[in-house]
């Protein structure tokens, strides 16, 4: 007589919360529990809801330009090649030690020279480009030169501009302001609710915008070729602004323990 083979067993297993480690001694030992069934947690084990406050912050903020540039050309027109040379070179070597002894970097100075023929003889032409990070010495420099040399030499107005990395700094500038000002504010009004401001729970640059200071267009129109050294800076300035939305979590009043 053939042996009655037994049918495959079957294995159930419930994955237990911590919290609920007492529930296998009271489940029956002849039920089978479904795979993937758990009972709900109780009340205390629910997530909480956190309570938020949702505010924006708004900042802008200014930099005049760090940088000038100031052009100083020098030319001589001479039947000799070596006179028109000698003419340029001696007053080249005058610029070049005035500027050493005001303390300019050999970096900031550039120096090239343009010699060509002419119908009358020959043309060399040399011009010097200075870039200034002290305003207030370049005036003096430039007064200096006017001063010492004769009307062959030409100085360029001033052109006030600002580096890469300072226009990228008043941007961040801007944010992180704007990021304060947010906070301050969710800060108040939790303490006008009185409730604690907590952690940021999102933060946000919802809009930047950057642009140059311009004078009136009355002004602009008559004195574009005349402005002064304070009206070229003002407008060179940059102005940053930047808005940001920023979420706080909320906590009650931590009440003070009273000690007996």
């Amino acid at each position: 007589m053939a042996l009655l083979q037994a049918p495959p067993s079957r294995v159930f297993v419930e994955l237990v919360p911590w919290g609920d480690r007492g529930r296998e001694n009271s489940l029956d030992s002849g039920r089978e529990t479904l795979p993937g069934l758990r009972r709900p947690l109780p009340s205390a084990q629910s997530q909480t809801t956190t309570r938020e406050v949702h505010v924006s912050g708004t900042a802008e903020v200014s930099e005049g330009p760090d940088r000038a540039q100031v052009v100083v050309r020098v030319s001589s027109t001479k039947e000799a090649a070596a006179e028109a040379k000698k003419s340029v070179c001696r007053r080249l070597d005058y610029i070049s030690q005035s500027l050493q002894q005001q303390g300019l970097q050999a970096e900031n100075i550039t120096v090239t020279k343009d010699f060509r023929r002419v119908e009358n003889g020959y043309h060399m032409e040399a011009e010097v480009c200075i870039i200034f990070t002290e305003f207030g010495k370049m005036q003096n420099i430039c007064n200096f030169l006017v001063e010492k040399l004769d009307s062959s030499v030409v100085i360029s107005a001033p052109q006030f501009y600002h580096t890469p990395g300072s226009v990228e700094n008043l941007r961040r500038k801007a944010c992180l302001v704007a990021v304060e000002n947010a906070w301050r504010k969710a800060q108040e009004v939790c303490n006008l609710v009185g409730q604690t401001i907590g952690k940021p729970l999102l933060i946000k640059e919802e809009e930047t915008k950057e642009w140059e200071g311009q004078i009136d267009d009355h002004q602009s129109s008559r004195l574009s070729s005349s402005l002064t050294v304070q009206q070229k800076i003002k407008s060179a300035t940059i102005h940053a602004a930047s808005k940001v939305f920023i979420t706080f979590e909320v906590k009650g009043k931590d009440k003070k323990k009273k000690h007996f």
